[in-house]
This record gives C-alpha cells, sequence and structure tokens, in this order.
C-alpha cells in the first residue's frame, strides 16, 4: 500500500467574520466566510473548495479514462454547481452537479460516443472525492457529450 500525505497550514486571527490565510504546497490564499452566508466574502471558502475538490477530481478521473480509452478527444469543459441548504441556521452541503461537455473529434463513431457516456458516469462513481463525501452529499450529472461535426 502507497500513503500519499498531504499538508495546510490554516492561520485564522480571531471571530467569525475575519479573513484567514490557507497555504499547502500548491495552494495559498485568503478565506473567509461568502457573502451568501452573511461573511467578509475575502478569498475562498469552504463551500467553493470542497466544490472545486469534487469538479477537479471529476474532470480529471475523465480525462484519464477517456485517455486509457484511446477516445478521440476534441474538447472538454465543465461547470459546477453546489447547493447548501440552511434549516434552522444549520448549514448541510446538499448537492454538487456536474455538467460536463466533452466532444469526441468529428472521425469519432457512434460505438466512441457510447463508450464516452459509459465513462461520464464511471468517472463519477470512481473519483477518490466523490467517494469520500458518498452518502453525506448527492452527486449530479448533467452531460452533454457529443461528435464535433465535420
Amino acid at each position: 500500500m502507497v500513503l500519499h500525505h498531504f499538508h495546510l497550514k490554516a492561520d485564522w486571527p480571531g471571530g467569525r467574520n475575519e479573513v484567514g490565510y490557507i497555504e499547502s504546497d500548491k495552494l495559498k490564499t485568503k478565506i473567509s466566510i461568502p457573502k451568501e452566508m452573511d461573511g467578509p466574502d475575502i478569498g475562498t471558502n469552504p463551500d467553493e473548495m470542497l466544490l472545486g475538490a469534487a469538479a477537479t477530481c471529476y474532470i480529471i478521473s475523465l480525462a484519464a479514462m477517456i485517455e486509457r480509452a484511446g477516445l478521440p478527444l476534441e474538447s472538454m469543459d465543465m461547470d459546477s454547481e453546489g447547493i447548501v441548504d440552511v434549516t434552522d441556521g444549520v448549514f448541510t452541503y446538499k448537492k454538487i452537479i456536474h455538467k460536463p461537455q466533452v466532444s469526441l473529434k468529428s472521425e469519432a463513431s457512434e460505438k466512441d460516443l457510447r463508450k464516452l457516456k459509459q465513462l461520464v458516469e464511471k468517472a463519477e462513481k470512481s473519483c477518490m472525492i466523490s467517494k469520500a463525501i458518498q452518502g453525506n452529499v448527492e452527486l449530479e450529472l448533467e452531460a452533454d457529450t457529443k461528435i464535433a461535426e465535420r
């Protein structure tokens, strides 16, 4: 078994509406409560970071699967949305919706497109962040897959 260790240092100066700072190997940013939750909205926040972790894990997993399958990728991008519920002052991360747009090159076959659609689904189930939040945060896909026009 191989274990990978990741480290992050967080500095927080005081109360709820202060601005802190986090630093890891490649991530260095200010942090605060977002404006939607009546915070100062400086830097990033846990809601964005969880969404970012889920989205980057998904799209990187999908890219690796497409490459391994030898599919002729034309383009790939994605929008993702995180939904946080506030009930009686309790914040709950309810859902993450990934909306990948993946296009295969014009020479791709219908078989390639069917394989792509399978991989779009499989990537969500195999991504380590998706696995980590499974059962706590609902995951939804709204994929747009196609073959580019000639």
